[in-house]
């Protein structure tokens, strides 16, 4: 009985970790091919266990936009890098370098350690030099 009972702790101790290592998979992502967004803020989720980002991002061949749903960090992680649920806000023109789904649907993972900036230029991350896609989607600029 009591090798029973041993047997069934394990076997749910197993099937536990699989599942919560499952969540944490990134594989859904391409980080082998990070991509550079721009557009204007949506909504701005600042919840548990991932923040969001849904952003409004104009194409050359999309006069409407499309809205990208982009996942992040815990609250925990952003607000030790400083930022808190008022730092982005609807209406906010916002650039990120984010991985993109590999379906190619309109998604992503963005993190601070990545590359990310305000319209007016203001790094919401460290600063790197890079080229960033132009507001309207048509040219890269440096900033």
């Amino acid at each position: 009985m009591k090798s029973a009972v041993t047997l069934a702790i394990c076997a749910a101790t197993l099937v536990a970790a699989g599942i919560a290592r499952a969540h944490h998979s990134f594989a859904m992502f391409d980080q082998q091919h990070p991509i550079e967004i721009a557009g204007t803020v949506v909504e701005f989720r600042y919840t548990n266990p991932h923040s969001y980002i849904l952003i409004d991002v104009k194409e050359p061949d999309n006069d409407d936009g499309t809205i990208w749903t982009l996942e992040g960090p815990s609250p925990n992680l952003l607000s030790l890098g400083g930022l808190t649920a008022d730092t982005i806000k609807p209406g906010d023109q916002l650039g990120l370098t984010i991985d993109p789904l590999r379906t190619g649907a309109p998604g992503g993972s963005w993190s601070p350690g990545k590359t990310w900036w305000l319209k007016d230029g203001r790094p919401l991350a460290a600063p790197k030099q890079a080229s960033y896609p132009d507001w309207d989607g048509t040219q890269n600029q440096q900033r």
